[in-house]
């Protein structure tokens, strides 16, 4: 089952509608029109679930060796959830953890995360 289409993603103030380009069984695409924003739901069944949801996003920019030129960059944003195959979380539980989680790293206007990017640990 896919998620509602399209996702929308609010970036720096800027919206961007992410229109579905791709479902298969276990996995969903949405896309930005111009190809630069692209989030992927996806879940692995094996010893272990993993259910992801990935976010890519690229740009282009003044290339530093060559500032006349320029050049697409990208980078990613993950969220993995790795669960016990069998019994052992609820989809409860399991959120309950995330909630948790997230807290820890939105608190104070995204702190951690801030540090985290500057290297810090």
């Amino acid at each position: 089952m896919s998620f509602a289409d399209p996702q929308s993603i609010t970036i720096s103030a800027a919206t961007t509608s992410l229109p579905r380009v791709s479902v298969g069984e276990d996995e969903s695409e949405y896309q930005s029109a111009d190809g630069l924003i692209r989030l992927t739901a996806q879940s692995a069944y094996g010893r272990r679930v993993r259910r992801v949801l990935r976010l890519d996003h690229s740009k282009v920019t003044p290339d530093p060796f060559i500032p006349a030129q320029n050049r697409k960059v990208s980078m990613s944003n993950y969220l993995v959830f790795d669960l016990p195959a069998d019994a052992g979380y609820t989809s409860a539980e399991a959120l309950a953890v995330y909630v948790g989680f997230k807290t820890q790293f939105t608190a104070t206007s995204d702190l951690l995360i801030t540090k985290l990017l500057g290297g810090e640990s």
